[in-house]
């Protein structure tokens, strides 16, 4: 059979031309955090300086709630070590910095899969001078995007702030933490006994964490107003292995 050779393609209406357009900037806006999402879970490396850089404070919260997913769904990205040992000796670029318990079940790197980021660790995951001077590092001079303060459940930090323990440098350590028990509100017994008026102390305490930072450290709280970083709580749960994020403050970038 002999085919007519097609001479002329008719134009498409309108509302197809628009809706193809359309498809093609929504496939634009999504790659930027499909790519984000690569970089902060490979197996092997590190982040350089321009990778990290390219990311947003809020791309890197959401790769921390993705990465605390897979680790409660077994999931968690197998990791060469050694070669992000070797891949970092020249410089470190972390996009996140932790503040966390000194407890032993509660490992950011860990619960949030991100084989590179800035970690400090003190029981209670409270705030202090060297703290707040730590995290100024990671964010101003480091460039790390956002900072992540979390507790998490059954502290015992918490209970021995509540039992008013004395002993030694801990007295000094756990005084940091009774504002929280004067300022939390709880119906129930308020004994270290009633878990969950534990978590509702250690739950306050990350929020007067956060209020902390920004009011003692008007660099961070700088570097947050102006969008270059997030500051955000979080609650973890041994039990379940979730991450609970308390507070996302948007910055007047939006």
């Amino acid at each position: 059979m002999k085919r007519t050779p097609i001479t002329h393609v008719p134009a498409l209406p309108i509302w197809c031309r628009r809706r193809f357009l359309a498809t093609l900037g929504a496939c634009a806006m999504i790659r930027p955090l499909d790519v984000s999402a690569q970089l902060l879970t490979r197996a092997t490396g590190t982040l350089t300086k321009e990778e990290r850089d390219r990311l947003t404070p809020g791309q890197v919260i959401d790769e921390l709630k993705r990465g605390n997913e897979r680790f409660r769904s077994g999931k968690s990205v197998s990791r060469d070590y050694r070669d992000q040992q070797i891949a970092s000796a020249a410089g470190q670029y972390p996009a996140a910095v932790t503040l966390g318990c000194v407890d032993s079940r509660a490992p950011a790197e860990i619960i949030f899969d991100v084989g590179d980021m800035f970690s400090a660790r003190i029981a209670g995951n409270v705030i202090n001078d060297d703290l707040l001077g730590s995290l100024e590092f990671a964010c101003a001079v480091a460039g790390a995007k956002t900072i992540v303060l979390f507790g998490h459940t059954a502290c015992g930090a918490i209970k021995g702030a509540i039992d008013d323990v004395e002993m030694g440098n801990l007295t000094g350590l756990l005084a940091r933490v009774k504002p929280a028990i004067s300022v939390t509100k709880f119906s129930g017994e308020r004994s270290s006994k009633n878990a969950a008026y534990v978590d509702a102390v250690a739950r306050t305490n990350v929020l007067l964490g956060l209020d902390g930072i920004r009011r003692r450290s008007p660099i961070l709280a700088d570097l947050e107003k102006k969008g270059t970083i997030q500051i955000v709580g979080g609650m973890y749960d041994l039990t379940t292995g979730s991450v609970e994020f308390l507070s996302e403050r948007k910055s007047e970038r939006g």
